[in-house]
């Protein structure tokens, strides 16, 4: 299958799993091997491959990313600017995305787990009660794991809100070093971070492999059952995106610039439907440029800086999508999130949607870390998969439009006029 394109690997992996899985049940079995374990074997050695690459990756990315935007022209005062709105949009779309994972339960069918209709296995108590115990007194527990007394343990133990933290100060001060050992440092973290996305598109390459055992390890235990949850599930981040797209953003514009959002949607229309069909906010980047600049009158000066930068540390729609599906796991096993918990997942999501932009399969990663910080097992993460390419697309749209509003408002911010109007912005 080299020569198509991997999300149609995926596709038809999903397509021959879920025939597969009907045909095989959990007793069916070749040469004395049931077709289950089977299953379970490939689904198993792909969430082991990607939690394997988990920390190196994340490191070594937020390191070179980090270091990058920390020299003085990087986080001037403009990319101060542009850091904060960025840090405030993924916070709205993160609670965007909870209120409504929290108001349809998606994870919830028939006021019961959606468990056993989806195939997972029973958390034991201790897990439940670890993530159930959590209360307003684990928020400092929270903020003490951010700090790590060995930031060797953290990693052996998988305590990313360390390892993040941690990652974070030594990509910024690595740039307040002297520049001889600051570029030995940063081509070190470089090749770290390339050799990763290496081996990240390796294990990609066998993903449909990894699909197929976990949707089929599914369908052989449950038959269609799985499917209503995962609608369920599906429809509520749509309503999540489509509300953070077309009320959460352009309230922000209106707060920010008393401009007429509706402008601005109509302007980044075309960079929007691009971005749907390629699901890559990099790869639409020129149209995204070209509508800011030509039909929201956004100067050159201000998108060229906002927008690569939003194409590598933002990511909205992303961070949304990483707080619903934890949010559905969490519910479909049955565990009570408390507001402390969930404090934990939105402060995941907005650090892991910095530290895995521009990586494969970055929603994967990031929903990883999160399940792993809150203690809850990773092996529902294949099963998102099911509709994780249309979601990939819309949450993409989402990406560049928010993206795209800030380049608005930092541009109304620097004082440039005739935004939103369809003229040449200019500076007063």
């Amino acid at each position: 299958m080299g020569s198509i394109k991997l999300h149609w690997q995926i596709l038809i992996a999903i397509v021959l799993a879920v025939i597969a899985g009907v045909l095989t049940g959990t007793e069916s079995s070749i040469a004395g091997i049931a077709f289950y374990d089977i299953y379970a074997f490939l689904g198993t050695l792909f969430l082991n491959a990607l939690k394997m690459v988990i920390v190196p990756l994340i490191m070594a990315s937020i390191i070179t990313g980090i270091s990058g935007l920390g020299s003085e022209e990087g986080l001037g005062k403009m990319g101060i600017k542009t850091l904060g709105f960025y840090a405030l949009s993924s916070t709205l779309a993160i609670l965007v995305g909870l209120f409504f994972v929290n108001l349809i339960a998606p994870g919830i069918i028939d006021g019961e787990p959606a468990r056993d209709q989806l195939g997972l296995g029973v958390v034991s108590e201790s897990i439940t009660e670890k993530v159930e115990g959590k209360g307003q007194g684990d928020l400092v527990e929270i903020f003490l794991r951010m700090v790590p007394t060995n930031i060797v343990a953290a990693a052996a133990e998988g305590q990313m809100l360390g390892l993040i933290f941690f990652s974070l100060l030594f990509g910024y001060f690595m740039t307040r070093i002297d520049k001889a050992p600051a570029e030995t440092l940063k081509n070190f973290w470089q090749g770290i971070a390339d050799t990763m996305m290496k081996i990240t598109m390796l294990i990609m390459k066998f993903s449909p492999y990894g699909v197929f055992g976990l949707v089929a390890k599914t369908v052989a235990s449950t038959g269609f059952d799985a499917f209503l949850p995962l609608l369920t599930f599906f429809i509520t981040v749509i309503l999540a995106l489509a509300f953070h797209t077309f009320i959460s953003m352009p309230a922000l514009i209106f707060f920010f610039t008393r401009l007429n959002p509706l402008n601005h949607i109509k302007a980044m229309f075309p960079a929007m439907l691009t971005s749907f069909s390629t699901a890559s906010s990099s790869a639409t980047l020129p149209v995204t440029l070209e509508c800011v600049e030509k039909n929201s009158g956004v100067s050159n000066r201000t998108s060229s800086f906002v927008l690569p930068l939003g194409a590598t540390v933002n990511m909205d729609g992303t961070a949304l999508y990483e707080c619903v599906a934890a949010m559905f796991i969490a519910q479909a096993y049955g565990i009570e999130m408390s507001l402390t918990v969930q404090f934990t997942v939105v402060l995941m999501a907005l650090l892991t949607s910095i530290g895995v932009a521009g990586i494969p399969a970055a929603s994967l990663v990031a929903i990883s870390i999160i399940l792993g910080a809150i203690g809850l097992p990773l092996e529902a993460i294949g099963l998102i998969l099911v509709t994780d390419r249309i979601l990939d697309m819309c949450r993409t749209s989402v990406n560049i439009f928010g993206d795209s509003c800030g380049a608005v408002i930092i541009a109304h911010s620097e004082g440039e006029t005739g935004l939103l109007e369809g003229t040449t912005s200019r500076l007063s």
